[in-house]
């Protein structure tokens, strides 16, 4: 839920630096370069910077699906379609996970996860088919759903390797693989002392902070479950969107959300596997 919180902010404190002419693809070079460099700095504080040969490929591959085309695609979808829909629409990431997380890691999909997926979707849909102030274009949907699945592998990523490698280690790679995929794209621009603020909260708030917070959570619940808890991210993002650029939900768009705050509460309360049997993430 914290992890939530700080992620839900992402959409609105982008949005100052697009305000200052940045563009997507340099926040997210920024994002993905100067965040692991403060990943960098905290594995080899505390010591854990080796990773194992045959692991390498694939967290370096991770880098450039995980990193650069998510960072990508969300800021491209701030951009086209708004922070509020932009968030709701990476949240159809819990489905893509009940659907990686069955093939990859065994986990069932009960009922109860079963109705907590749908509500989601359901609220997703609400919000992409609304007809308020929020008024989402075929561009702005494709590169939400685009960063929703890439978001899903976080997930995935994070139940393969956290039994093995604390948070800092796997991003120490994967963060600085992905600034060096965005760099041909880049066009710098000028940067003001705002949008070094704005970069440096994303990078420091939203991405450092957030990503330790959550993966302290993946370690200890299901994928699946994880992934609906952190839907609350919308939320976030809707409301500060609103109140400091009245980007408003029409009714469909507020049902929509509510739908997405219920599966969470849902996904919540469903009793869990025996504690264990979760993975515990490396300290």
């Amino acid at each position: 839920m914290l992890a939530a919180a700080c992620w839900g902010l992402i959409g609105p404190v982008v949005r100052v630096a697009f305000d200052q002419g940045i563009s997507p693809l340099e926040l997210a070079f920024w994002r993905a370069l100067l965040g692991g460099l403060l990943f960098g700095l905290h594995a080899g504080f505390i010591g854990r910077t080796r990773v194992e040969r045959p692991d390498l490929g694939l967290i370096l591959g991770f880098g450039v699906v995980g990193v650069a085309l998510f960072f990508g695609a969300y800021q491209f979808a701030v951009k086209t379609g708004g922070a509020a829909l932009a968030s709701v629409l990476l949240y159809t990431a819990p489905a893509w996970v009940a659907l990686l997380s069955r093939i990859f890691l065994g986990e069932l999909i009960t009922g109860g996860k079963f109705a907590a997926l749908l509500l989601t979707l359901l609220g997703v849909a609400g919000v992409s088919l609304q007809g308020g102030e929020v008024h989402p274009a075929p561009l702005a949907i494709a590169w939400g759903l685009l960063s929703g699945f890439t978001y899903a592998l976080y997930y995935l990523f994070g139940k393969l390797f956290l039994s093995k490698y604390s948070t800092p280690t796997l991003f120490l790679y994967s963060m600085p693989v992905g600034a060096l995929a965005l760099f041909p794209l880049v066009q710098f621009d000028h940067k003001t002392t705002t949008s070094w603020l704005a970069i440096g909260f994303m990078v420091l708030v939203s991405t450092y902070g957030a990503y330790l917070a959550y993966y302290a959570g993946l370690s200890r619940l299901e994928a699946t479950r994880a992934s609906v808890v952190a839907s609350l991210e919308p939320v976030v993002a809707a409301v500060t969107a609103y109140f400091f650029w009245g980007e408003r939900f029409g009714p469909l768009g507020i049902l929509g959300s509510v739908l997405v705050l219920f599966a969470v509460v849902v996904m919540v309360l469903l009793p869990g596997p025996k504690r264990e049997l979760l993975a515990r993430v490396p300290s």
